[in-house]
């Protein structure tokens, strides 16, 4: 693999990982128009409202990933010759982690209960078509095995792209170093911090698991784990960022139900489109994303933690009880319709575990960590809460609320 090293010529400076190296086809993608799009998405959606530093796009993110994979490989090449490595896999790997997420649309993580196509399967498809495709091959790739490691849907029973696919996604994979490193520093917060040198060199390689670890090194795991958490609850999850998603995914709940946009053209759309969209937009539901946009997050008048799965998940019955309780606070008195209520419950998450640790023969759930299935559960079951936003809820008081909320069946 020592030929392909020495390809790598170009560089572009990222403010995280300095000088990000690129051989002279991965360049070129870099400059096609499917990749600059991601300039123009933000990788945390409205999370800037709450932390101004957030304002790093998918773009920055998709280098990072993109230079992550490029070292935990070469540190793989080092330990192992890997014989089951061709250099097609090679470039076709690093061309997937540089253009994982180039199926992303603006909140694309927050509108699964739209039915929406999943970024994974957008981004094949994108792969695949010809004018990527081409640039894709020029780089030395193969664009079918580009979209088979990104997208797993597609079926394959090539080794060499199944052991590819597990290291871009799994416990200690390139996309998680990177967006927890860069979320936290971008946001500048420190929960996110990873020692990413140490993770990447402590990484041995499987043919059959993809990557394997040594017990010494399950504090890695054990730090990403609770690094993680940390970021859900202080970032991700955090009620202005999640009252602030909810806004934007009722308004598009409203305009893809009416027939104002379609799936196709929200798929193409960045951030400005949207936010030009929302403002055009006549409708009465368009307040919502107006709101947003200025800066008017509503506030949460109520919470409680998700104990079981709920029926109000499902939108069409989240609106029937959005409606319920409008009709009850105006029977109170107070100035309020359905577009002036938000709830929010946020998906089931998991937090995988499954790395094999070599010296102990088991994976890392039943290894010496604290870190058991049932500890690992406990941290993704507190973070789930429902809560409802009302407009100009500060003029609600918490009682009258509390008691219609108790009316109202939020299960």
């Amino acid at each position: 693999m020592n030929r392909s090293i020495k390809k790598f010529t170009k560089f572009v400076r990222d403010p995280l990982w300095g000088n990000i190296t690129l051989s002279d086809g991965i360049y070129e993608i870099v400059k096609s128009k499917e990749f600059r799009r991601l300039q123009n998405i933000k990788q945390l959606g409205p999370t800037h409202i709450l932390y101004p530093g957030a304002v790093h796009t998918r773009e920055n993110h998709s280098l990072g990933v993109y230079h992550l994979s490029k070292k935990l490989l070469f540190s793989l090449l080092e330990k192992d010759t890997c014989p089951w490595i061709t250099e097609t896999g090679v470039y076709s790997f690093l061309c997937a982690a540089l253009l994982h997420d180039i199926g992303h649309f603006p909140f694309t993580h927050s509108l699964k209960e739209l039915s929406t196509k999943t970024h994974e399967s957008l981004t094949g498809d994108m792969i695949l078509n010809d004018s990527l495709g081409q640039l894709i091959k020029k780089a030395g790739a193969s664009p079918e095995m580009t979209a088979e490691i990104i997208d797993t849907g597609r079926n394959t029973k090539d080794e060499e792209t199944l052991f590819f696919r597990k290291l871009l996604s799994g416990v200690l994979d390139p996309d998680k170093l990177d967006y927890l490193n860069r979320d936290a520093f971008f946001c500048g917060v420190p929960y996110g911090l990873q020692d990413t040198e140490y993770v990447l060199n402590s990484l041995l390689p499987s043919k059959e698991k993809g990557i394997e670890i040594l017990s010494k090194n399950i504090m890695s795991v054990e730090n990403i784990l609770f690094s993680k958490y940390l970021m859900y609850k202080s970032v991700y999850w955090h009620k202005t960022v999640r009252i602030a998603t909810g806004m934007m995914k009722k308004f598009l709940f409203e305009a893809v139900s009416s027939g104002e946009i379609t799936f196709p053209r929200l798929y193409s759309m960045d951030d400005n489109e949207i936010k030009n969209f929302v403002i055009e937009s006549k409708e009465e539901y368009a307040s919502i994303g107006k709101d947003l946009f200025s800066g008017n997050i509503y506030p949460v008048v109520y919470e409680k933690k998700v104990l079981s799965p709920l029926k109000i998940e499902n939108l069409e019955e989240r609106k029937k009880v959005e409606t319920e309780l409008a009709l009850k606070l105006r029977a109170k008195g107070f100035d309020c319709n359905y577009n002036d209520i938000i709830i929010d419950i946020p998906e089931n998450i998991s937090f995988e575990a499954d790395l094999y640790v070599k010296d102990e023969g088991c994976f890392f759930p039943e290894s010496s960590t604290v870190f058991t299935k049932e500890i690992i559960k406990e941290f993704t079951n507190s973070l789930r809460k429902v809560r409802i936003a009302v407009k100009n809820g500060h003029n609600i008081p918490d009682e009258i609320f509390f008691s219609i909320a108790q009316e109202v069946k939020l299960d």
